[in-house]
């Protein structure tokens, strides 16, 4: 167990200079923050060289390790060469990555356009599903997040992340997968996933003009605590919105590059294929680079001039290239499954013999508990912050979220190995046991 020592230092000093510079919305994670100075693999180390199991990666985004020397070689020896040049021109490592990532996405007839950030491509989505349907009517799942931008706001139903209701979308929100708090939670699969389809039918028969441009989803919900869907639930989904030409947007700004174990992407748990996909987090691998895949009858739907400034740009490109073929070179969507596994596995007594710990959920390394009153389902968020504080105190890094705030999250580096599983979860359970 690492013990990290609290002395006053650099990054306290630090923590008072974020505070005077930045905004009072953005807040370090922890009450006493932490300092990220530098990361080698599944580990980084703060200012006063305290070091930390990394199980969040910056929000799933550092995917293959810190400092992982394929990725670092393949940014340096682009950045000798040139670093930006946009859209405007024709750029090697930009059209290799859309080349690469059009034929994994499963879309056919995909067109791939490169962003900055996951909202900036949601957005982008939503866009192309309007223009291409000519209507601005939108459903989204409950307890969804898509980003923080003015339209991806519209399409989140996660009060603690809603900056504002202003939109000139019309909105509706279905029942989606986070089976804990849903009405109808006591059903089995099979019951739950009718049940939800059949809300989605009446939203659409008495909320809407009926003409949806479509609807966006998470196959698996992020911040909103890693609310895992039955198998298949999508594909059920996908046969309503069929019926009535409504587009199928996944989000798979967290759930893509294998990160669930038994896929590649999100939505191959449901044996769909969407109408568009969007991506970004871990394909840098730290680096921002973001993006959609659509088919190309709805991409040109759009047909006036446009670009991206940085979107693609060769720095980023170079990053996701290097990172997609380390994933796929290694096989890291088969150590993605085989470790979360093994997390699981290592944690299911613990979990099960808590009783504020309602489940352990999520798949491959996408885990999350959450955290309740005992033996309810009441939300505790004190527990949760406390037993967060208490995972770093012994040198482990992990998130939270959640729609109460009450959800820790564990995304561990795609390659990930046996000893840092465990000793990853070590210290979570030693956490569990000190505040219990």
């Amino acid at each position: 167990m690492t013990t990290v020592d609290a002395t006053p230092s650099r990054t306290a000093d630090l923590a008072d200079r974020y505070k005077a510079v930045f905004p009072s919305f953005i807040k370090p994670m922890y009450g006493s923050p932490v300092s990220i100075d530098r990361g080698e693999g599944s580990y980084v180390y703060d200012l006063e060289e305290n070091k930390f199991l990394d199980f969040f990666g910056g929000v799933l985004t550092t995917m293959v390790g810190h400092s992982n020397p394929s990725i670092v070689q393949a940014v340096q020896a682009q950045a000798a060469k040139v670093m930006h040049t946009s859209t405007l021109y024709l750029s090697e490592p930009m059209i290799e990555l859309g080349e690469k990532i059009a034929a994994q996405s499963g879309i056919p007839d995909a067109r791939v356009f490169f962003t900055t950030s996951g909202s900036e491509a949601n957005d982008t989505a939503i866009l192309l599903a309007t223009s291409y349907r000519k209507s601005n009517q939108v459903l989204a799942m409950r307890n969804s997040y898509h980003g923080r931008s003015f339209t991806t706001q519209a399409i989140t139903s996660h009060r603690s992340w809603s900056s504002t209701a202003l939109s000139g979308l019309s909105v509706n929100f279905v029942q989606g997968g986070y089976k804990l708090r849903s009405p109808f939670r006591d059903l089995d699969d099979d019951d739950f996933t009718a049940a939800c389809v059949d809300d989605l039918t009446q939203v659409i028969d008495m909320m809407t003009a009926g003409d949806v441009a479509c609807l966006i989803a998470e196959p698996i919900q992020g911040v909103g605590g890693f609310a895992t869907p039955p198998d298949g639930f999508f594909n059920d989904i996908q046969k309503v919105l069929g019926n009535h030409g409504i587009l199928f947007v996944s989000d798979e700004v967290q759930t893509g590059w294998g990160r669930t174990g038994d896929h590649f992407w999100g939505y191959q748990a449901h044996d769909i294929v969407p109408d568009m996909l969007t991506f970004a987090k871990g394909v840098g691998n730290g680096i921002t680079l973001a993006g959609i895949v659509a088919r190309a009858e709805i991409m040109d739907t759009i047909d006036v001039l446009n670009f991206s400034t940085f979107g693609g740009n060769p720095l980023s490109a170079s990053a996701g290239l290097a990172t997609l073929d380390y994933v796929i070179e290694n096989d890291l969507q088969g150590n993605a499954k085989a470790m979360g596994a093994r997390l699981e596995a290592a944690l299911a007594p613990t979990i099960a013999g808590t009783p504020w710990i309602a489940e352990l959920r999520g798949r491959g390394l996408m885990q999350a508990i959450e955290t309740v009153q005992p033996d309810s389902v009441e939300p505790d968020a004190a527990r949760a912050a406390e037993l967060l504080e208490a995972c770093k105190d012994r040198g482990l890094l992990v998130g939270k979220g959640g729609l109460y705030g009450n959800v820790i999250r564990m995304a561990p580096m795609l390659n990930v190995n046996e000893a840092e599983i465990d000793e990853g979860v070590a210290a979570l359970i030693d956490a569990i046991y000190a505040i219990s």
